[in-house]
């Protein structure tokens, strides 16, 4: 049985963590840890404004279909939940990702009890989650990160359980979990590919792969099977959308990029966690346990070499990790006070610190210098304001040219600002040919005047060139900042007037369209 002074158990065959007999109670304390988390999300959850990816997914929500270029149905299924109770609203869009948090902090505390963790063990597996940049950034946005690590880590949570109790049936869950995770985000059907493949090359073969572990992976294959339909109707635009994100984000110059900031995703402090968790894994003599390890090592790798500037990719599998290095130090940290003191001061520390960069805690005019750490904050700001400009350059026009004009942004964030910040003000919905909006449509086929909306140079270079290659006169209405100084994706943007079309609007709209 699990005390409160043991640390991990070690059966007779010697290996650590739990066996098929009695486990720790449930600490309902780890409850508490996530209603924090959940009221922290909603206390932030009006401050600043939309991010620009919650701005395409109310904009996808208005579109729904069985998957889209970068992302596949719930998000923006959720999306449409939120619009039709609260309408367009920051705190109606975040409760669903601040949920999520809080199911996530839950998970925490139930793996370190599958470890083979005590009350306290589960205690400060949640706090480790619960102060996760990555849950606690992730989860103030309603893109799809959130979802995202909650399904690896529920995942990690089931195939602990497996290797635990050696109750196959169990993978039927798993492959629920990872079908429903991959209808969030692919990631999670990467992870369980990965998986898959670590128990059929490897010892647990022997004894999880069974009729249960196939069942599993069919149930999973049909959950996506409405992606892979629209995926295959739409010239597998994920494929594509992969490609140029690697080109964007990987390459051996990320790599760097990436290994540091493993260390921000899990929390600078509870670094001593996870390492030690992967040791204690790797150590507990269980197969199954062990592919946990091997995923997480070949995903390091994989994603370091080709996306390596999205550092959060892996964040889902920390939080096993982090439960497996509280159930491994235990007995050490509480050997001597002062060191799990010690880890809690440096926790309270580093995750004040990063709080002020991932979630909109501090003035919108202060918070300049965070965006380069992360952009969450930055990208949340100016969007009325863009929104108001473009309304100005649209009523400027004389009424005969508004009837043939349509609104062109270059990306989808601006495409949902103006769709959704601006329903109401008397400007059209605005088109754009940034990922799925392409496949939307180029608006009104025979418009002869175009107000195009970019970005800053810096994420749009040469976007006045391109626009001459169609239009014989391209000229500039409208600058684009915002009120605050940050330097985000629109600063240094324009809002072009283009007339005189090369050839028909319709026939410019295939060549328009770019993926990233």
């Amino acid at each position: 049985m699990v005390d409160e002074v043991g640390a991990a158990r070690t059966d007779k065959t010697g290996r650590t963590g739990g066996d098929n007999g009695p486990i720790a109670p449930v600490d309902r304390r780890v409850l508490a840890v996530a209603g924090l988390v959940f009221a922290v999300l909603m206390a932030l959850s009006t401050r600043y404004g939309f991010h620009i990816d919650e701005l395409y997914f109310l904009d996808s929500a208005r579109h729904l279909q069985a998957s889209y270029v970068d992302q596949p149905l719930l998000a923006p299924l959720l999306a449409r939940v939120s619009l039709s109770l609260f309408g367009v609203s920051e705190a109606g869009l975040r409760l669903w990702p601040a949920l999520a948090a809080a199911g996530t902090v839950v998970v925490g505390g139930l793996t370190a009890r599958e470890l083979g963790g005590a009350r306290r063990t589960q205690l400060l597996a949640a706090i480790a989650t619960a102060t996760m940049p990555v849950l606690l950034g992730g989860a103030h946005i309603a893109n799809t990160t959130s979802y995202e690590v909650l399904a690896w880590a529920a995942i990690a949570l089931v195939v602990v359980r497996i290797g635990r109790t050696g109750d196959t049936r169990w993978w039927l869950v798993a492959g629920a979990l990872i079908g429903i995770g991959a209808e969030f985000n692919h990631l999670a059907g990467i992870f369980g590919i990965v998986l898959l493949a670590a128990i059929l090359l490897g010892p647990a073969r022997r004894t999880v792969a069974d009729r249960y572990l196939l069942a599993g992976a069919g149930i999973a294959v049909l959950l996506v099977l409405p992606d892979l339909w629209w995926q295959a109707h739409h010239e597998w635009a994920m494929f594509e959308m992969t490609r140029a994100l690697n080109e964007k984000n990987g390459g051996p110059q990320k790599i760097p990029t990436w290994i540091v900031g493993q260390l921000a995703t899990a929390g600078l402090a509870m670094a001593l966690l996870w390492p030690a968790g992967l040791r204690f894994l790797w150590r507990s003599g269980r197969p199954l346990w062990q592919c946990l390890v091997t995923a997480y090592v070949v995903l390091f790798l994989l994603f370091a070499v080709t996306t390596g500037a999205q550092i959060y990719y892996l964040g889902g599998l920390y939080v096993c990790l982090l439960a497996a290095g509280a159930v491994g130090l235990d007995a050490w940290l509480h050997a001597r006070p002062d060191r799990l003191r010690a880890l809690m001061t440096a926790t309270a520390a580093s995750t004040a610190l990063l709080a002020v960069i991932v979630l909109p805690i501090l003035p919108p005019a202060s918070i300049a210098w965070t965006y380069g750490i992360s952009t969450n904050s930055g990208e949340s700001l100016g969007w009325p304001q863009l929104v108001g400009t473009v309304n100005q350059v649209w009523t400027a026009l004389p009424p005969e040219q508004r009837a043939g004009a349509v609104i062109l942004a270059a990306d989808y964030g601006e495409a949902g600002a103006i769709n959704e910040l601006g329903r109401g003000t008397g400007l059209p919905p605005a088109v754009s040919a940034h990922n799925t909006d392409w496949w939307w449509g180029p608006g009104n086929p025979a418009a002869t005047t175009v107000i195009a909306v970019a970005p800053g140079p810096g994420h749009a270079p040469g976007y006045a060139a391109q626009l001459r290659r169609f239009f014989r006169h391209v000229t500039v209405a409208a600058d684009v900042s915002n009120p605050y100084g940050v330097h985000n994706v629109e600063w240094g943007g324009h809002i072009y007037l283009c007339t005189g079309p090369r050839r028909s609007w319709a026939a410019m709209w295939p060549q328009l369209r770019h993926y990233g």
